[in-house]
């Protein structure tokens, strides 16, 4: 087997225990999701597989002169010469160069979104906290309490109160 496709298969058999499924799939929300998470996850599995089964064993060597008794020397010979004259070229990575810098750009972009995400979060966060406590208090709270908190809707009140605003 070359090195290369030898070199893809353990990259592979390593991303595959690097993937945290249980993670992601703790974010799929809907049915439809998890089911096309699933099927994403056996298709990766059975990729994985594939590529440790094929692409990782060295093929057997050809045993010549089981055929030369069979066949005949000359033609064994002229298969021979032919097989070994085969070169597989080396696999030169053209595309990643090209790829790497986007693929870096987008991870800084990740990051920064992520950053965001957890400041929304926690602003959301506290949010709804404000809310459960203005729920647990809003059978006992007065009105002046409220506007404590509000000012801007007991400015808003006030107003249409003076100019006789009623809403209709």
């Amino acid at each position: 087997m070359s090195g290369v496709a030898k070199k893809i298969a353990d990259v592979t058999f390593k991303a595959g225990k690097t993937i945290d499924w249980e993670g992601m799939a703790k974010l799929v929300v809907s049915d439809e999701a998890r089911k096309e998470f699933a099927n994403l996850r056996r298709t990766f599995d059975e990729v994985n597989s594939q590529l440790q089964t094929k692409f990782s064993q060295e093929p057997e060597p050809i045993d010549w002169e089981f055929y030369r008794k069979g066949i005949g020397s000359k033609l064994v010979d002229m298969y021979k010469e032919a097989y070994e004259s085969v070169e597989i070229p080396k696999y030169v990575d053209t595309v990643t160069p090209e790829y790497k810098p986007k693929f870096d750009a987008l991870l800084v972009e990740l990051k920064e979104a992520e950053q965001q995400s957890l400041k929304e979060s926690e602003r959301l966060e506290k949010e709804i906290a404000e809310v459960q406590e203005l729920k647990k208090k809003l059978s006992t709270m007065t009105a002046d309490e409220y506007f404590e908190k509000h000012p801007e809707l007991r400015k808003k009140f006030d107003d249409e109160i003076r100019n006789d605003y009623w809403g209709y």
